[in-house]
C-alpha cells in the first residue's frame, strides 16, 4: 500500500499535488486499470470530520458517491456477490477522498432475485447480472478510527424489486415521524469507476452509530433477528442473543436484560401479568405506534410475519436496549417490500394472514398466499399478542398517524418532492442501463403507491 502522511508542511504539498495527480489520473483510467489503493490519512480538517450524519440524511438534497476500486478488485465481488466477502477501494465524496475502505455487496435472497447466474433464488449464487446490486462500504476498515460525518458504514440499496423507488424512504420517514427509532434514509446517486451506477436509497445502517445518534441512554446491547421467545413460548437462551449481538460482542457482554424479559413473559399466566412486564421493559406509545405504522404500510416481511421451514420464526428487525433505563426498543428494518400487499397480495411469499391480532388454526402453522408458505400467527406469541391487547391505544394512535403524517396532504406533497428530486437520476440510469427501471413504468408505480396509501387510510 501507499502511506500517505502529513508530518510537515512540504510534505503535505506534496501530497496534496501527488493525490491530486492521482485522483485526475484515476477519472480517465480504462475499465480494466490496476493501482494500488492508498492509504489517506486526514489532516483533520475534512469536512466529513467536522459535521454529523444530519448532512448525510438531509431530505432535500440528492447528492453523488464514487466508488474507485482496482478492476480485479470489482471483478472479484462481481463474480460471487452473494458471498458479500469485502475488498479494498476508495470513497469519493464532494472533494474528500476516504482511503481504503470495504466495498461489497450485500442483502439476503430478494436482494439478488433475478441478478445473479445461480437458478435458486433461495440460496443466491453465481456471477453478477444485473446493472446495479445493493452495496455496503465500510469506512472502519482494517482499524480506522475517523469515522465518515459519524458513520462507521454506508450502504446502498439498489431497489431492484421496488418499481417505486420510494418503500424504503417513505416507510423509514413514517416510522420515524411516529417517534419510532428506525434508520433515516435518503436516495444517493452512486458512480463505480467513473461510470454510473444509478439511483440507490441510502439507508442508515443499524450499529452503535445509530445508537448514538438515535438514542440519548447510549452504549447498551443491539441485537438483530432474535425474539425474546420462541415460537413454541419458551425463553430463547443466553447464547441465542450472545449470538444476535450486534455490539460490545468484545467487552464481555451480558445479555440479562433482554433474557430476563424472555423469561418473565414465559412464566407470565394471565393477560396483566404480561402486560405489566411489557409496560415494565417497554415504552408503550412508542411500540404500538411501531405497529401501527406496520401494519398500515403492510410491512409483511418483518417481525409480524413468522414463517414456517420446520420451526417459525420472524427476522428484518434490531433490538436496542438502554443500558440506564432499562428499557428495549424494537426497531424495524429492510422495509423494500413494504405497501406491496396493501390492496392485495401481490408479492407471492410475503402476505400475512392475520390482521393486527387476529390468529387462526389454534396457534399452529398453516400455508398462506399464492405460494402456500406455511406461517404462524403472530399475536399467538405472549410479546406480540401483548401489544395487541392495547386495543384502546391502537385505536388513538392510528388516528392520530392518519391525521397526520399519513394523511393524502402530507404523504402526496412528500412523494412528489422526492419523484421531482430523483428525477433527473432515474432518467439517467435508464438512458444508461438497458435493464434500468423504464421512466414510464416507474411514474405510473408511483399513481399506483398513492392509490395503495388512500385504500390504507380508508381501512
Amino acid at each position: 500500500m501507499i502511506v500517505v502522511n502529513n508530518l510537515k508542511v512540504s510534505i503535505r504539498l506534496l501530497i496534496t499535488l501527488t493525490l491530486g495527480l492521482f485522483l485526475s489520473c484515476a477519472d480517465n483510467v480504462s475499465d480494466d486499470s490496476e493501482f494500488v489503493v492508498p492509504v489517506i490519512i486526514p489532516t483533520g480538517n475534512e469536512k466529513y470530520l467536522q459535521e454529523n450524519s444530519d448532512y448525510i440524511y438531509d431530505q432535500k438534497n440528492l447528492r453523488t458517491y464514487e466508488l474507485k476500486l482496482p478492476q480485479s478488485a470489482l471483478d472479484k465481488i462481481d463474480a460471487d456477490p452473494a458471498a458479500e466477502e469485502y475488498v479494498e477501494g476508495m470513497l469519493i465524496f464532494e472533494g474528500d477522498t476516504i482511503s481504503p475502505v470495504g466495498i461489497r455487496y450485500k442483502g439476503s435472497v430478494g436482494a439478488f432475485v433475478g441478478c445473479l447466474t445461480g437458478d435458486d433464488w433461495f440460496n443466491p449464487s453465481g456471477k453478477k447480472t444485473c446493472s446495479k446490486l445493493s452495496m455496503k462500504i465500510k469506512i472502519n476498515w482494517e482499524g480506522r478510527e475517523s469515522l465518515f460525518y459519524n458513520l462507521k458504514k454506508i450502504q446502498f440499496h439498489a431497489q431492484n424489486l421496488d418499481k417505486t423507488q420510494l418503500h424504503d424512504r417513505l416507510a423509514y420517514w413514517l416510522f420515524r415521524s411516529m417517534g419510532v427509532n428506525a434508520p433515516r434514509a435518503v436516495h444517493a446517486r452512486l458512480m463505480i469507476n467513473g461510470k454510473y451506477s444509478g439511483l440507490y436509497s441510502l439507508v442508515e445502517v443499524i450499529d452503535s452509530a445509530f445508537d448514538n445518534y438515535n438514542f440519548d441512554d447510549t452504549g447498551g446491547n443491539l441485537y438483530k433477528e432474535v425474539w425474546p421467545l420462541t415460537y413454541k413460548g419458551t425463553a430463547n437462551n443466553e447464547q441465542a442473543f450472545l449470538n444476535a449481538l450486534r455490539t460490545n460482542e468484545d467487552e464481555n457482554p451480558s445479555v440479562q436484560l433482554i433474557k430476563s424479559f424472555g423469561e418473565r413473559l414465559e412464566k407470565a399466566s394471565n393477560q396483566t401479568e404480561i402486560n405489566n412486564i411489557i409496560s415494565e421493559y417497554m415504552d408503550i406509545k412508542k411500540i404500538i405506534s411501531l405497529a401501527v405504522v406496520d401494519r398500515m404500510i403492510r410491512n409483511d416481511d418483518g417481525w409480524y410475519h413468522w414463517y414456517c421451514f420446520g420451526d417459525c420464526g420472524n427476522h428484518n428487525y434490531f433490538w436496542y436496549e438502554e443500558p440506564t433505563n432499562k428499557k428495549i426498543n424494537l426497531i424495524p428494518w429492510d422495509l423494500d417490500n413494504a405497501f406491496e400487499n396493501i390492496e392485495r397480495n401481490n408479492n407471492p411469499v410475503t402476505p400475512i394472514a392475520d390482521k393486527w391480532g387476529e390468529t387462526r388454526n389454534d396457534c399452529k402453522p398453516f400455508p398462506f398466499g399464492p405460494a402456500f408458505i406455511y406461517q404462524w400467527s403472530a399475536s399467538c406469541d405472549k410479546l406480540i399478542g401483548g401489544w395487541a391487547s392495547y386495543k384502546k391505544e391502537y385505536k388513538e394512535i392510528k388516528k392520530e398517524f392518519v391525521s397526520g403524517p399519513f394523511s393524502k396532504a402530507q404523504v402526496d406533497a412528500l412523494i412528489d418532492e422526492w419523484v421531482a428530486q430523483i428525477r433527473d437520476a432515474t432518467v439517467e440510469a435508464t438512458n444508461t442501463h438497458s435493464d434500468a427501471l423504464n421512466t414510464t413504468t416507474w411514474e405510473t408505480e408511483i399513481g399506483i403507491l398513492k392509490s395503495q396509501l388512500e385504500f390504507a387510510r380508508n381501512q
